[in-house]
């Protein structure tokens, strides 16, 4: 779950403050899909920062699985997304000097997890990459390796999921086959699905959009205006 109340964000520049987020209100429930969309420069990715406990809000609340994270330092909230949180990026950030096999087990092994191996050769195979887990990164097409770090992070069984334009750095095709995936991965673990995404087709797939504008949260009548003036 994911409730947030009056969240924004300053930041002082030399020219004054600058408004990044303003008044951004949300509220997701367990195993819902939610995709948060926008031009760039609009806060999309400061915002799942924020959601994500890796940025702190200038004002307002952020909960994440009953926890007031904006209330905790950051050994705190590195400790909730720990135990709740996973990511993918449209970077990669796969470790270079570690196989396929080795980066998917990597962070279970520094939770402990005795059968990290195991379980990242699990989730390797459901994300169609058996055959290449004694592959390095350099090894691996743009797709394979997303699918590496997809697999990465429904391994840790996250209860949220964030995914910041996971597809922005891959061909149409392979985009496709990644989103499905993510979608698949969110109906089969129940995972909470955040997207940040400029592809409105894949937008139309999440339970709930959230359009910003300038940092701020436009309403759905907001968002048909805007539509219907485009249009014209």
């Amino acid at each position: 779950m994911i409730e947030v109340k009056n969240v924004c964000k300053q930041v002082s520049t030399t020219e004054g403050e600058l408004q990044i987020l303003d008044d951004i209100n949300l509220f997701v429930a367990d195993g819902e899909t939610i995709a948060i969309v926008g031009p760039s420069g609009s806060g999309k990715s400061t915002l799942l920062g924020i959601l994500a406990g890796l940025d702190t809000p200038s004002c307002g609340s952020v909960v994440l699985n009953g926890q007031d994270i904006t209330q905790m330092d950051e050994e705190g909230r590195a400790s909730v997304r720990a135990h709740n949180v996973g990511f993918v990026f449209q970077s990669f950030h796969l470790l270079p000097g570690l196989t396929a096999l080795e980066n998917v087990a990597l962070p279970l092994e520094l939770n402990g997890d005795r059968e990290a191996l195991k379980t990242a050769r699990n989730y390797l195979e459901r994300v169609g990459l058996a055959h290449r887990v004694t592959h390095y990164p350099r090894q691996l097409s743009g797709g394979e390796q997303q699918r590496v770090a997809v697999a990465r992070a429904f391994a840790c069984k996250p209860t949220i999921l964030f995914a910041d334009e996971p597809t922005g750095n891959l061909d149409t095709g392979t985009g496709e086959i990644i989103n499905n995936l993510l979608f698949d991965l969110n109906r089969e673990e129940g995972t909470t699905l955040v997207l940040v995404t400029h592809e409105m087709n894949l937008a139309a797939r999440c339970n709930t959009t959230l359009q910003l504008q300038a940092g701020r949260q436009m309403t759905p009548a907001e968002n048909s205006k805007d539509t219907t003036e485009k249009e014209n």
